[in-house]
């Protein structure tokens, strides 16, 4: 009897070798070859999944927006008894990728960020995972200050979550530093001082 292969399984190992690939050597650093050797399949198998380089990286970079748009919204659902004010802090610490353990998605997503710039299929795809992160920012702001302009905020908080990233990993800022400037940040939003 031939063996089941689960597609869902091996486009899962495929994508996590891609992105394994792409922090450490880039978006350039990723081909067949390598890939394949990383997801430990044949490249047939990379190329059953994916039919282009292209697909892969707008499927790895849909990958990544999903884990952190998943984690922003679980930050939601495990604190419903904080204020939403606490909660748009978690959810934009979330987005901001500054801990040690968030660090290969903070260089896999500036890659992808970086791309985007000149690939407008990878804009795209950035563009649907800010919109969510933007819808949810702005529900929680609005909950928590409904004399505030919702959506702007929210927009701020997504820009100042990006750039944050981009300074903790060039070393400019400290995860520590750019985390205190956030709670700033949303103090002064609040109020608070």
């Amino acid at each position: 009897m031939p063996r089941q292969v689960d597609h869902e399984e091996r486009r899962r190992r495929i994508v996590e070798a891609v992105c394994a690939l792409i922090d450490e050597q880039g978006l350039e650093g990723v081909n067949l070859r390598d890939v394949a050797v990383r997801a430990e399949v044949s490249m047939g198998a990379v190329q059953r999944c994916f039919r282009t380089k292209e697909e892969m990286l707008r499927f790895a970079l849909g990958h990544i927006g999903r884990r952190v748009t998943a984690r922003a919204h679980g930050r939601v659902v495990a604190s419903p008894a904080q204020s939403a004010a606490s909660t748009v802090g978690h959810v934009v610490g979330e987005v901001a990728l500054l801990g040690d353990e968030h660090r290969a998605e903070a260089r896999i997503w500036l890659a992808f960020l970086a791309a985007a710039a000149v690939d407008p299929s990878l804009a795209a795809g950035l563009r649907t995972s800010y919109a969510d992160l933007e819808g949810l920012l702005a529900r929680l702001v609005a909950e928590a200050s409904p004399a505030l302009d919702a959506r702007r905020e929210a927009r701020t908080l997504l820009a100042l979550a990006d750039g944050l990233t981009g300074h903790v990993l060039i070393g400019h800022r400290t995860a520590a530093e750019a985390a205190d400037l956030l709670h700033a940040h949303l103090a002064g939003l609040w109020g608070m001082s």
